[in-house]
Parts: C-alpha cells; structure tokens; sequence
C-alpha cells in the first residue's frame, strides 16, 4: 500500500528547523502509514542547517531534500522582506520537487503540505496540488490567537499600529488578563512593519489548521478561545507539543563536558543559567550591568556570553576569545567569580537545563526556550529581546506564572539596538527571585513539568489531537 505523503517546508534558517525536524519524526513515530519529505530553505551562503539535517537517520519515512541556492538581489538586506524574497523565489523549486514526488511507483500518495508559520505563501503551491495546507506554528496558542485577533482589527475595525501605540492595554480573547500594549509584538507596533504583518497572519488564516508547539494543559484559556470566541472560532488548531529536541547539538565538546562536571559538584537547584537563545547578544555596557548583577547576587551561575555579530549581516552571534572576554567584562570579573560560577560562548542548553543544579533561567522567552524550561522544572527570569518574546514574556509572568520579571518590555530592533539599559539593580532581583527554593513559581513550574511529560503519551491532550490530525491527513488519500 502507497504511504500518504507530506510535505514539510521549515522557514529558512537554522530557528524553526529544529523543532520542525522533531515534528516529522513526531509523525512517522506515531503511523507507519505516513511518508514525510523535508524541503530545506538556506538562505545563501551560509551553512548552518547543515549539521541538523546530516544527523537525522535515513529512512524510507523521511527524506530531506536541500533546495538549490537563489540568488537574491544585491540590495537585499536582512530581515522580513529578504527571507520573503528567497520564499517567492524558491516557489518554482518546490513545485518542481513536489512534482517528482507524486510521480513513480516508489512514492506515495500527496495528502497534505505542512508549512513553518514563516512560509505561507508556499500554501498556493499545496491549492495548485489540491491537498490541504497545515501550518506549523512555533510560538505558543496565545500569541496566534493574538496574531489572528490583530489581524481582524486591522482588516475589520481600520485601525493601525499608532492605535495601539495610543492604548496601554489590550483584551484578547486568547488572554484571560489585559495585554499591555509594550507586550505586543514589534511587527503591530511600528508602521513600517504593518503591511509584513499583514501578509504573514492573512497567510496564517488561508491555511486549512494551524499545529502548535504547545500542550493544551498548559494554554487552557488560549486553546478554549480557538472553540468559543466568535474571532477565533472556524480555524482548527492541533496544539501537539511540547516538540523538542533535548539531544545536545554539539555532542562531546570540551567546554560542554567541563561545564556538566562544574554542575555535578553544586547543590541542587542553586545554580542560575543565564542565555538568551541563537541569536542573543548585548553591548559592553549592558554586558557590564550584567556582571555587575551577577556578582552581587552571590548566586552561582554559567551565562552564555555571545559576541554581537557585525553590523548589518545575518550572522549569528559569536563566542569571544579568551583574550577578548577579559576586555569585555569588568576587571578581575573572572577572578572573583572563578569559584561560584563559569562564562561560557554557545551552551548545550537543555542539557544544563535538566541538570538537577540547575534552579532559574535568565531567558530572552523564545518559545522553543519556555518550553525546555518547563520540560525540566525550571523557572525562569523573563528578559525579551525580539519577535513574540515580549508577549511571551507576559505570558509566563501573569498568565501561567511560571516566570518572574527581569523586564517584560525591552526589545531589541533588527540592527540590534536596545530601547533601553537595563541596570543591574533590576537583573540582580530577578535572580534572587528566581531561585527562591520555596516560591509559587517554582512550584507552578514543577506541576506543569509534569503535565508537559504526560501529554504526549496515550491518554494525554497532544496524543490525541497528533491524533485526530494524522485522521484527517489519511483521509485525504483513502477518499
């Protein structure tokens, strides 16, 4: 019997690959009837997605294709607007690989496309094939409800981001408290960025259910809204996480083995990890303060200390020499703290987050981040920097309160330029609260931990809707 084929196309860049990957496995993990093919987007000259899709098995259940290269325009500079280029123009590459696979006796029958929420345009290549599109959303089921609510006041009731500006909070419906208006997401708050809003959430709305990288046990008020508010009902979501990958990605670094062994001699639950994702990195003067905190709290730490990357490039952050950390931190920073704590480049992030020393987490609040914090029971200390972190941010501090505050309201801009220096006073208190051994916050943290491991087994809320989603993909080659 023919497999019902999927196609999956992640949004480019190394950010959503990840737990996009873990998603295809999630899938032929759970029905052998399925046959997933992986379309890789790169941007140009870079290969950074390299080392994810080489270390996935090889199977007759999953293919991963790297697309050809496009070029783009020369004048092209980082941001929205690029990665929408290289999506238009990488849409002749899909049809044509798509094309082979509905052709020959070894392939399957096309039954659905699942598109990364950044990919939507790529939803008129899975009409032309007359399959159903899914989208495959990496934040949170609040922040789309958010999204998609926006979107109707924009299109319905002719307001703009200067009305927001002109509110300090917001009822949404996916929210069960008042959302400030500085926890919006960047792209509804500055015009420049409107008409890239629109067309990303009009896009999230074409598509025929939208998966979400959550659990319902976790965003109860936000996935009731998708089936009671007049705005949000008529979309189907499947929210079927939490879809992590807990495998370190640099396996037997030495850094990576020194830091574990450093935390395998600390007492439990003392140690605060501080890391701001993929693409986090301050300046010296907010590296400073935080420095400064650090010490004064007395709390032992390892912080994931990433070098800014040029100006105007896509890079990601670096790690620092040696040589150059001495610089960048204050004066004998390193030599006073030698005993208590460890200043490290990248971090095997989940790794020392199920550390058992490890008891709070500095975080900028990406979503995939939240999640591994509430996998392993560890509370975090919210510090947004871009994209949905700052409603994410809110979101663990009141909604699920599973956070404390550092800041719910700095952001960074795409050059990298904060809206404001956050001083030490205030990251020191963050750190101190959230290694509160006996706090409410840490006793949230370990409850959800708990329904989060359970869901994805038989009987648990993401089981079933993966469920009724792979009911629905079958059906569409057996009718």
């Amino acid at each position: 019997m023919k497999k019902a084929e999927v196609v999956i196309i992640p949004s480019p860049g190394v950010g959503h690959l990840v737990s996009t990957l873990e998603f295809a496995k999630l899938l032929i993990n759970r029905d052998n009837r399925l046959r997933i093919t992986v379309l890789v987007i790169k941007f140009p000259h870079t290969t950074e997605t390299d080392v994810y899709t080489k270390s996935l098995p090889i199977s007759d259940s999953l293919n991963v294709i790297n697309l050809p290269d496009c070029s783009l325009p020369p004048t092209s500079k980082p941001g929205p607007a690029m990665a929408f280029t290289l999506l238009e123009a990488q849409k002749q590459n899909v049809k044509k690989v798509v094309s082979n696979l509905t052709t020959g006796e070894q392939h399957g029958h096309l039954a659905a496309f699942v598109v990364d929420m950044f990919c939507t345009t790529m939803i008129d290549i899975a009409k032309e094939f007359s399959v159903p599109a899914f989208v495959f959303f990496t934040s949170g089921v609040a922040f789309l409800g958010l999204c998609l609510y926006i979107h109707n006041m924009f299109e319905r009731d002719n307001v703009d981001s200067t009305h927001f500006l002109q509110r300090t909070e917001l009822a949404i419906p996916s929210f069960a408290n008042l959302v400030p208006t500085k926890s919006l997401p960047g792209a509804v708050l500055r015009k420049e960025f409107e008409s890239y809003f629109m067309t990303y959430a009009k896009g999230l709305k074409n598509a025929d259910g939208i998966i979400v990288n959550s659990f319902e046990e976790l965003e109860s008020h936000a996935v009731h809204s998708f089936s009671s508010h007049p705005d949000l009902v008529g979309l189907p979501i499947y929210p079927v996480g939490p879809i992590l990958n807990l495998e370190p990605k640099t396996k037997g670094t030495v850094e990576s083995a020194d830091i574990i062994n450093w935390l395998d001699d600390q007492p439990p639950s003392s140690v605060v990890f501080i890391c701001f994702g993929s693409k986090g990195s301050f300046d010296e003067d907010q590296v400073k303060e935080i420095a400064l905190a650090v010490e004064n709290s007395g709390a032992r730490f390892v912080w994931s200390l990433r070098k800014p990357p040029p100006k105007g490039t896509m890079a990601p952050p670096s790690d620092h020499p040696l040589s150059e950390l001495v610089s960048v931190l204050p004066e004998g920073f390193l030599d006073r703290t030698a005993d208590i704590g460890r200043v490290i480049g990248w971090a095997p992030q989940a790794q020392i987050l199920g550390h058992p020393t490890t008891g709070g987490f500095v975080s900028h609040c990406g979503w995939n981040s939240t999640l591994e914090s509430i996998y392993f029971g560890v509370p975090v200390a919210t510090w947004p920097l871009s994209a949905d972190q700052q409603t994410n941010a809110f979101e663990l501090v009141t909604e699920l309160k599973t956070a404390v505050e550092i800041a719910l309201d700095y952001r960074v801009d795409l050059s990298g330029a904060p809206n404001y220096l956050l001083t030490s006073d205030k990251i020191e208190r963050g750190i101190r609260n959230v290694l509160e051994k006996d706090g409410e916050v840490r006793k949230k943290v370990n409850e959800m931990s708990e329904k989060c491991r359970k869901t994805l087994l038989e009987g648990g809320s993401s089981y079933n809707y993966l469920g009724h989603l792979i009911d629905n993909i079958i059906n569409q080659v057996s009718n």
